[in-house]
């Protein structure tokens, strides 16, 4: 047997043991290790694999990802979330579809502190979802709303999963930071804008919300002012080049300590939950990256990347069919896996496919976190459409999956929308070089 067949058998059985259930993260390291030894032998598998979970254990980047994590962890267990989603509520809610719309800005803030997707749909969910339903708001449209906006967690800098794409593919992860944030704004624009038109036109999806004085609307600006002070320390501090991203994380996390302790909301019981939480989620995603590092040597060796990147090449594809192709792959991929499994499996074959024809990859970076977000709410995997239906158990899970494909649409909208003018995305982090 060829070691590219080799390759593409041990595809196949990670492919299998995937759809039986196996958590993503042991079958990458039982694939990728059995495929070493088959290569190598038990000995070579071994020193791969001591070498690998030296090689990134000790990876300075990866404090990353727990301090992030911790950081939005604090941010839900002190109510500082909650207080940011009540301004934004008082100041919006009156507009048609005002609550939804609420819980799409309200996503995106907790987004810029939290970096990742799935929380920030358990902590939005239950605010808003109540709401909804004393305003009596279609609930196709305000689950879907919510589901969807959850994604914005993993465009909006901070984000847990462009750490883990610029230490796959060696990106500057702040130039990745800085150029999530005009897409970020334009989505989140984008979703409100729909919301706006859909219950404008049809107003029995989303009545408009209660009313509040002026005085009592500009007070609550206070509560704004944590979030944005926390987003502004972390971006201010790496475009300014003070810090890079890890040390961001870690002074983010002091920030939002200090801040919640002057506020008085600081006490052991929220900070042992932060830290457990933190902690689950940080070593789930360890082992998948371990697991993804250990079948990429393995890969390497079969030389199922090099054979692809070359019999693509042969069709000399221009860049933008070429990405065409690619989300027309993503899209069907977000059906079947989740997203650190679409990640895991497709970056070392379509990576070197990007630097092949000369495509940047800080904007490639940002393609593929969008693909990830859909990924997020693609039937019958879409991870946040499942939470949202615990969040939401009156709303059929077949409606939430039909609320959010006006978002979805618009999503693809705004992703051709950086596909042709991919300054967009790039604009930014060249700035801050320069």
């Amino acid at each position: 047997m060829t070691p590219t067949l080799i390759g593409i058998v041990a595809l196949g059985g990670l492919l299998g043991l995937i759809a039986l259930g196996i958590p993503i993260a042991v079958a990458l390291l039982a694939v990728g290790a059995i495929g070493l030894v088959v290569m190598g032998g038990p000995i070579f598998a071994e020193t791969q694999l001591l070498l690998n979970i030296i090689d990134q254990g000790t990876n300075f980047a990866f404090i990353a990802i727990p301090l992030y994590l911790l950081m939005g962890q604090i941010v839900f267990q002190t109510g500082l979330a909650t207080d940011m989603y009540d301004c934004i509520y008082k100041w919006l809610g009156r507009l048609p579809g005002g609550l939804a719309i609420a819980s799409v800005v309200a996503s995106a803030g907790f987004g810029a502190v939290s970096g990742g997707s799935a929380t920030s749909v358990a902590t939005i969910g239950p605010m808003c979802m109540p709401e909804m339903r004393r305003f009596k708001y279609d609930g196709s449209l305000g689950a879907g709303a919510i589901a969807s906006a959850g994604t914005l967690g993993i465009l909006i800098p901070p984000s847990i999963f462009m750490v883990a794409y610029g230490l796959w593919t060696e990106t500057s992860i702040g130039a990745l930071f800085l150029a999530g944030i005009v897409p970020g704004l334009i989505m989140t624009a984008a979703f409100s804008v729909l919301i706006l038109v859909r219950c404008t036109l049809n107003p029995a999806l989303g009545p408009v919300g209660e009313s509040f004085p002026i005085g009592e609307k500009i007070r609550s600006l206070g509560k704004l002012l944590p979030i944005v002070a926390i987003f502004l320390l972390i971006i201010g501090g790496i475009y300014g080049g003070v810090f890079d991203p890890t040390e961001a994380a870690a002074i983010g996390v002091v920030g939002v300590l200090v801040v919640a302790a002057v506020m008085g909301r600081l006490n052991w019981p929220a900070l042992q939950r932060s830290l457990v939480g933190a902690t689950r989620t940080s070593m789930m995603i360890f082992l998948v990256v371990f697991g993804g590092h250990v079948i990429a040597r393995f890969l390497v060796l079969t030389e199922v990347t090099s054979n692809l990147v070359n019999a693509i090449s042969a069709y000399e594809l221009s860049s933008t069919v070429l990405i065409i192709c690619f989300t027309l792959m993503y899209i069907v991929l977000g059906m079947v896996l989740d997203i650190w499994a679409m990640l895991i499996l497709t970056i070392p074959f379509v990576f070197p496919v990007i630097v092949a024809h000369g495509i940047d990859a800080v904007w490639f970076g940002i393609y593929i976190i969008i693909m990830c977000e859909l990924a997020a709410i693609t039937p019958p995997v879409g991870l946040n459409v499942y939470i949202m239906a615990r969040v939401a158990p009156e709303v059929p899970i077949n409606k939430i999956f039909r609320g959010v494909l006006p978002f979805f649409l618009t999503a693809l909208a705004v992703l051709t929308l950086l596909t042709v003018f991919p300054g967009i995305v790039t604009w930014l982090p060249q700035q801050a070089m320069r």
